[in-house]
């Protein structure tokens, strides 16, 4: 078999570009957070980088694309804490981990937000091929966990696996972790390992 051919070297313009980019994208990350989708700006997200307004729509051309590159990273974060799980794990401690990455990321104000029903971000994101390609890499490699945990009878078997594929996703933008976060009485690894319990143990008392 022949050898790969080596990866061709980035100019120092392509790597400022990209540093850029991420620069750009961690501001939309935070903005996204805290003040979600309809509140942030362009000229705010510009002005947080410290670039100017038509150096940012080099970048991206318009908020949608903004936010459809947001997730697309989201999903590359994801799938890199995903490769990085122990092979010793089972299914269930596989999909517990995801969890309290997502939460804790959503807790330190670094999870982006979307609007789940405006048509506009749901174009950008089934248009933008690699959003696609990610979502799909994620959905497969949970799904088959959750498959693999009701069939070990670790997870409820009268549940559709959607059901339960949907609250683990939910878990990223539960507002549960924001109010007790701001009550102060839990730290932030309690309230993850509380949203941890509710979700695989549930509520009720153990009989």
């Amino acid at each position: 078999m022949p050898a790969a051919a080596p990866a061709k070297k980035l100019s120092f313009k392509q790597q400022q570009l990209l540093l850029r980019e991420d620069a750009i994208l961690d501001s939309v990350n935070r903005l996204l957070a805290v003040k979600g989708y309809d509140l942030m700006t362009m000229d705010e997200v510009a002005a947080d980088v410290g670039i100017s307004k038509a150096s940012l729509y080099k970048h991206f051309a318009s908020k949608d694309a903004l936010a459809a590159a947001s997730m697309t990273r989201l999903l590359d974060s994801t799938l890199a804490v995903i490769a990085a799980l122990p092979d010793g794990l089972g299914p269930v401690d596989r999909l517990k981990e995801v969890v309290r990455w997502a939460v804790r990321t959503h807790l330190q104000d670094e999870m982006p937000l979307l609007p789940s029903t405006r048509s506009t971000i749901q174009q950008a994101l089934i248009t933008h091929t690699p959003y696609l390609e990610r979502l799909s890499q994620v959905t497969e490699t949970l799904g088959g966990w959750i498959m693999a945990a009701q069939e070990a009878g670790e997870l409820s078997a009268a549940l559709p696996g959607e059901v339960i594929l949907y609250t683990i996703y939910a878990r990223s933008c539960d507002p549960v972790g924001n109010f007790l976060k701001m009550g102060g009485a839990f730290q932030d690894d309690e309230i993850v390992e509380y949203l941890i319990a509710t979700t695989f143990d549930g509520l009720a008392t153990r009989r």
